[in-house]
């Protein structure tokens, strides 16, 4: 069933009203009209069984219909991965797959050796936001993956719950724990060439866990979807 999203405050006497972009991907892309059947979600976990009313340049309109089950139920780990910013299009990469995989929150993180400069993110944010809801609607979530304002590593860790986040590291960790009886965990990973030393010193001086995981160096890009992967399966709903 096609997907499409549109915010909670949208919905409206049984009407909901979707979004220019929403709207051109119905009509250009999936070339759906009047009285087509699809699906509507808010973003906030629930989905809705929907019937396209009109198709105008800019919007189209659906009427709701009942309640369905979304297609992919949300983890019930609820992961935050904290992920140093990367230089190009690489961070579009970790975005889309946190948001595939079931991330619930993605916190862009400034580290001693991030090459990513403040004055680029405000339209990297946006960006960002677009590749997650498309990513969340291609998944079958109705839950949309938070992502938050970029923030430096020691302010985030600072009021970080020790118990459950784990800062995942090249050196200097231990192996991944079997269990982990909570619902929620935060877990960091670090920029192109790893963590400095000061920072993994600081991040134990607060009782974080340091995890490594193998032997093998990989790409910052590809530690975060590992990571994720990793982590909804042992902890979470993949398997």
């Amino acid at each position: 069933m096609r997907r499409f999203f549109a915010p909670k405050k949208s919905f409206r006497d049984g009407l909901v009203t979707l979004s220019e972009d929403e709207s051109h991907h119905l009509r250009d892309v999936l070339r759906l009209g009047v009285g087509d059947d699809v699906h509507i979600y808010d973003g906030e976990g629930r989905e809705f069984a929907a019937c396209v009313t009109s198709v105008h340049k800019h919007k189209a309109t659906l009427r709701i219909g009942d309640e369905v089950p979304p297609s992919s139920p949300e983890s019930p780990l609820a992961l935050t991965l904290a992920a140093a910013l990367l230089k190009g299009d690489k961070f579009d990469l970790v975005v889309q797959k946190a948001a595939e995989l079931g991330v619930t929150k993605l916190v862009p993180l400034y580290s001693v050796r991030c090459a990513v400069r403040k004055t680029d993110i405000s339209n990297r944010m946006v960006r960002w936001h677009r590749i997650a809801q498309a990513s969340t609607r291609q998944s079958g979530r109705a839950q949309n993956m938070k992502i938050a304002d970029p923030e430096g590593l020691r302010e985030f860790l600072e009021v970080c719950d020790p118990e459950s986040t784990i800062l995942f590291s090249e050196r200097d960790g231990r192996r991944l724990p079997q269990d982990f009886a909570g619902k929620k965990m935060t877990a960091l990973v670090g920029p192109e060439g790893g963590w400095d030393d000061a920072e993994l010193e600081f991040a134990k001086s607060l009782g974080l866990k340091i995890v490594t995981l193998g032997g093998r160096v990989v790409r910052a890009e590809t530690a975060a979807i590992a990571v994720t992967a990793i982590l909804l399966h042992r902890f979470g709903d993949i398997n």
